[in-house]
């Protein structure tokens, strides 16, 4: 409610002010208007504008109609057994390509696989090799004899209560 009469004050404050805000035709200046000393002119003000700025042009970047790529990786470490390598390429839409791992029991595994927007994905898996574990290279682990550590023990929690004296005055 108090909004509304602040707002309303305004309005009437900001209408007889400048009472030629109205304008327009039938529109006559109170009495009073002759008796009002005359205004003051305001400082000229410099009014400088800001240097004109270009926004940068925007420009799509070509779109390949029909992509392109291929790449490919291979890992082969003897210290810890890990072999694999994978390959792919995408060429017309159609992606071509297959990985392959040795597992930890010797078989390897190699996936082909291609994939299209028609079809969508299809693999076929291999598993070939023998059953025998990969070479893996083992650290010999070091034997360590510690003493045990001491038991600390918790000392009891303390509880604090208030007296009766001092309860809530509304209890």
């Amino acid at each position: 409610m108090l909004a509304k009469v602040v707002l309303l004050c305004c309005a009437c404050a900001g209408a007889l002010a400048a009472p030629g805000i109205y304008g327009g035709v039938g529109y006559a200046a109170p009495a009073y208007a002759a008796h009002v000393a005359p205004a003051i002119a305001a400082p000229a003000i410099a009014h400088y504008a800001a240097p004109a700025i270009a926004a940068p042009v925007i420009r799509a970047e070509p779109v390949d109609p029909n992509p392109a790529y291929s790449f490919s990786y291979g890992v082969s470490d003897p210290h810890t057994g890990d072999q694999k390598d994978q390959q792919e390429t995408l060429q017309n839409g159609v992606v071509h390509g297959s990985y392959s791992l040795v597992e930890p029991d010797g078989h390897l595994r190699r996936v082909t696989y291609t994939a299209d927007k028609i079809n969508g994905f299809n693999a076929v898996v291999e598993r070939t090799g023998g059953a025998h574990a990969a070479p893996v290279a083992v650290a010999p682990v070091a034997k360590v004899i510690a003493a045990p550590a001491p038991v600390a023990v918790a000392a009891p929690v303390a509880r604090y209560t208030l007296p009766v004296a001092a309860a809530h005055p509304w209890g």
